[in-house]
């Protein structure tokens, strides 16, 4: 999601103002029986991505919360986490020890919501389509590695690896994989509008103005048959422009809980002064903040300045006075949480230090002060951005060395302008397809990278990946992401600030709330309850 997957672009002529969730008075602890959930996420609909809810577009962290509770997919990663379990199959495995060939035989009596039987054919239709739709945007890196999908009867699945993964589990647990209906599907070009069907553990119905979603109601999908367990009937997903908003909903009983993004100063007020009937959950994070690069921009194609932005940028300065307790430094893609993660960035540059940046530049030839404008979404990450890039740019500026401008862009803009190589240096989040080291380093330095980013290590694409990759135990990979994480402290193709906790707020009365989002920051929909009031 992207994953995080944190890709939604659109046009601005075509976006009306956001508006604040339109059913939420109808829900939360007034009686209704939906649970209420609240979220900034915002969905768009524009003519440059008409289709932002569709399996093989999306690759936002928010699209995908949509996604996972309406597509089903053949594996999951099960409730505590650890490596993926059948969910639409009965049972997927390697049949070789190469790890590439991996067989998957579906549930027996398998549906989709309309009642119609879900058939491998339809999970070879709807991975093949991803990877013929190939969206330059989209998921398809996740599947890339897949020569070609066999079906055996109506029940079992083969899909032919060109090269070994053991990630592949994974990957087939994301909602790239998930498996769509022919009908409702086109084959080669994205469904359009906000609609999705599929046989996951809900239904779901969009509210939506102007172009854009206002909620979204999940119920319970009568067909279902899976591996999850659904513990209530209804679920809104009320959309609001901002934390703020969120919280203001939750104070008056009009969500049951708010989740991405609440802001650092909710968070921290909650942790400092417990309110009644309020509680703050706190869960494992794995969401980290990086700068990327146009590598062929002027300003920053010399790896010196980027070199140099990593020797002053001051980590801890960031988390503490804007994140407080709900961020840490990061000194590498892989955060501290993941195993084989490596402080390559604070191996190789130590603490902020302007004498040993300016020896960098000035031996790289380089005339300062560098200049450049430093690029951040004002609507996507949270309240908290845009003191974050003010003070990087402070940083740098007071260094004499940069002469940076600080410039925030609705996601909507920011995106599609990333994508275009229209911004030298920009910020971005990133939440982990799944909880694996391969996850923070491939993506960014494999080929179809999520940055769309001209810069390319031939030693991470072409030997060191694929040799992670084959290895089914992971400890036995760290060796490899050491390496990886070395050449991008190296070469600076992006550059980690920091990693995140997560916090969700909820009414007491909530049951499940600590199983309903997941590390990689997905909605669990299926675990909440409603408990005593």
């Amino acid at each position: 999601m992207n994953r995080k997957k944190l890709v939604l672009p659109a046009v601005v002529g075509l976006l009306a103002p956001v508006l604040a969730a339109c059913g939420a008075s109808d829900g939360g602890s007034d009686g209704s029986d939906a649970i209420v959930v609240g979220t900034t996420d915002q969905f768009v609909a524009s003519e440059d991505a008409p289709a932002p809810l569709d399996p093989a577009i999306g690759y936002e962290a928010g699209v995908w919360n949509v996604l996972r509770q309406t597509v089903q997919t053949l594996t999951h990663v099960p409730r505590g986490g650890g490596e993926p379990v059948p969910e639409a199959a009965e049972s997927c495995a390697f049949t070789d020890t190469a790890n590439e060939s991996y067989r998957c035989k579906l549930r027996s009596g398998l549906e989709f919501a309309d009642g119609s039987a879900v058939t491998a054919e339809d999970v070879k239709y709807s991975i093949d389509r991803v990877i013929r739709i190939k969206s330059t945007n989209g998921p398809v890196a996740l599947l890339d590695n897949i020569d070609t999908v066999e079906t055996k009867g109506d029940r079992e699945v083969v899909f032919h690896l060109r090269t070994s993964d053991a990630t592949f589990p994974y990957k087939l647990a994301t909602p790239p994989a998930g498996i769509v209906q022919p009908g409702a599907y086109p084959a080669t070009s994205p469904r359009n509008g906000f609609q999705v069907d599929g046989s996951g553990p809900y239904t779901m119905k969009p509210e939506v103005k102007n172009d854009q979603v206002v909620k979204v109601v999940f119920t319970k999908n009568p067909h279902y048959k899976g591996d999850l367990k659904v513990l209530n009937d209804k679920v809104e997903l009320d959309l609001f422009p901002d934390a703020t908003a969120m919280g203001k909903a939750l104070d008056k009983k009009k969500i049951d809980m708010m989740t991405r993004t609440m802001s650092p100063k909710q968070s921290q007020e909650m942790l400092e002064h417990p309110r009644d009937g309020i509680k703050l959950t706190e869960m494992p994070g794995l969401a980290i903040s990086y700068l990327g690069f146009d590598t062929n921009d002027p300003a920053v194609k010399n790896k010196a300045v980027r070199q140099a932005m990593a020797q002053v940028i001051d980590r801890g300065q960031i988390a503490s006075e804007v994140y407080g307790t709900t961020a840490e430094p990061l000194y590498s893609l892989i955060p501290s949480s993941i195993a084989g993660h490596t402080n390559s960035f604070f191996n190789k540059y130590g603490e902020p230090s302007t004498a040993k940046a300016a020896a960098i530049l000035k031996d790289a030839g380089i005339r300062t002060p560098v200049k450049f404008t430093l690029h951040y979404t004002s609507d996507h990450y949270g309240d908290a951005t845009a003191t974050e890039f003010r003070t990087l740019g402070k940083q740098l500026n007071d260094t004499g060395l940069f002469d940076v401008t600080v410039q925030g862009t609705p996601w909507a803009k920011y995106r599609p302008a990333e994508l275009r190589g229209e911004y030298a240096v920009y910020g971005m989040g990133w939440f982990p397809d799944f909880p694996d080291p391969d996850n923070y380093t491939a993506p960014f330095l494999g080929k179809n990278n999520f940055l769309d980013s001209p810069y390319e290590s031939a030693a991470a694409q072409e030997t060191l990946i694929p040799r992670s990759r084959r290895e089914a135990d992971r400890s036995v990979a760290a060796k490899t992401f050491k390496q990886l994480q070395d050449i991008v402290a190296q070469d600076v193709p992006v550059l980690p600030v920091w990693q995140g906790k997560q916090y969700v707020a909820s009414r007491d009365s909530l049951t499940g709330v600590e199983w309903a989002v997941n590390s990689s920051a997905d909605l669990q929909l299926w675990e909440l309850g409603h408990g005593a009031s």
